[in-house]
């Protein structure tokens, strides 16, 4: 809505599931549920202090974020800015000396492979627990190094 507040946040996909609480006590992130958690100062900017459940507006920006971390003895991604529902089910590798490379899930959206992939192009092939797949082609250049962060396509 033009004119109201406006927080900007950085959205995780940490947030373990409970299936022993509904999702109006407790169960906040049981699937198919959406929700923020928020720091004081961040949900008093959108909010009165006094409330505690408030229905908000968001939209995603930009493609899926890939950030790299490893050693020249395993590769590892974290996978962000996830868009449509689910969550990513499975991740595959490429690179430019490597055909499709599964990679095994590590934990939250941490991926992990026992393959030097240094010095080559990357590319990522992503498919949501809907079973919908998205190949996002030559994400990284073959200059990356660990700790950097690329954007892909978005579902």
């Amino acid at each position: 809505m033009l004119g109201s507040p406006t927080v900007v946040v950085t959205a995780t996909d940490f947030c373990p599931p409970n299936y022993g609480l509904s999702v109006d006590y407790g169960g906040w992130c049981n699937f198919p549920r959406e929700h923020f958690e928020m720091s004081q100062v961040a949900f008093s900017e959108i909010a009165k202090r006094k409330a505690d459940i408030v229905p908000v507006q968001y939209r995603r920006s930009g493609g899926l974020k890939f950030t790299m971390s490893g050693s020249s003895h395993f590769f590892q991604v974290l996978i962000t800015n996830v868009g449509m529902d689910g969550e990513v089910a499975a991740l595959k590798v490429k690179g430019s000396r490597t055909g499709w490379i599964p990679m095994a899930r590590n934990w939250g959206q941490n991926w992990h492979c026992n393959v030097n992939l240094q010095h080559q192009p990357l590319s990522f092939e992503v498919t949501i627990s809907s079973g919908k797949t998205l190949t996002s082609y030559n994400v990284a250049t073959a200059k990356w190094q660990f700790g950097q962060t690329f954007e892909g396509k978005q579902f």
